[in-house]
């Protein structure tokens, strides 16, 4: 096929409103490529548990925050939420940012930034979701979640919810830029600076 043509939902504002129709995006293109394995990113759960509802028969694996996020040894996943994730199937992946492990505390100590948190600020050109979809693919690759010759689709947020999709051919972090972004389905669409 020497051209394809398909469409991406550009949200208005980025952020949780955007979750169900983000969710819906994701498995109608799923469904059209025949792709079998979803990431979504969560940090209370909500947005996982509301992805495992939505995709119970796919292999779902949703990322958390590291522990420890924003206070030592705290996770954020609620309890209720976790069940409601396991109990549709999907495992659940809590582990090191990929963008944010020891180059953090080398910013944190010594107020200099690494080179994982400079990607970090350079995918946000397009999108907090952006981001946090191709970080969480590579951390899920390095856990051995998801299959590496094969596309996937990633589903991340800005903040809470979700509101960004893309269709990713994986890598390890250590390969993380041979990954690929085969397509975007939908994003907040940044043309206002605020």
């Amino acid at each position: 096929m020497a051209e394809q043509t398909v469409s991406t939902v550009y949200f208005d504002r980025p952020g949780p409103r955007n979750t169900a129709r983000t969710l819906e995006v994701a498995r109608e293109r799923a469904e059209t490529l025949g792709v079998h394995t979803v990431l979504v990113a969560t940090t209370s759960g909500e947005t996982g548990a509301a992805a495992a509802e939505m995709f119970g028969d796919y292999g779902l694996v949703v990322v958390t925050h590291s522990a420890g996020f924003n206070a030592p040894g705290e996770q954020e996943l609620a309890d209720d939420y976790r069940r409601q994730i396991e109990a549709a199937g999907a495992k659940i992946l809590t582990t090191t940012h990929a963008f944010g492990g020891v180059g953090r505390a080398v910013r944190r100590k010594l107020s200099t930034y690494q080179v994982d948190e400079i990607i970090a600020f350079t995918l946000r050109t397009f999108g907090q979701g952006m981001k946090v979809v191709m970080e969480m693919t590579a951390m899920a690759a390095d856990a051995g979640l998801i299959p590496m010759d094969e596309e996937i689709i990633a589903i991340g947020g800005t903040g809470r919810g979700a509101d960004t999709a893309a269709v990713i051919l994986p890598a390890h972090a250590q390969d993380f830029f041979e990954m690929r972004v085969v397509e975007v389905l939908c994003k907040p669409r940044l043309g206002v600076r605020r």
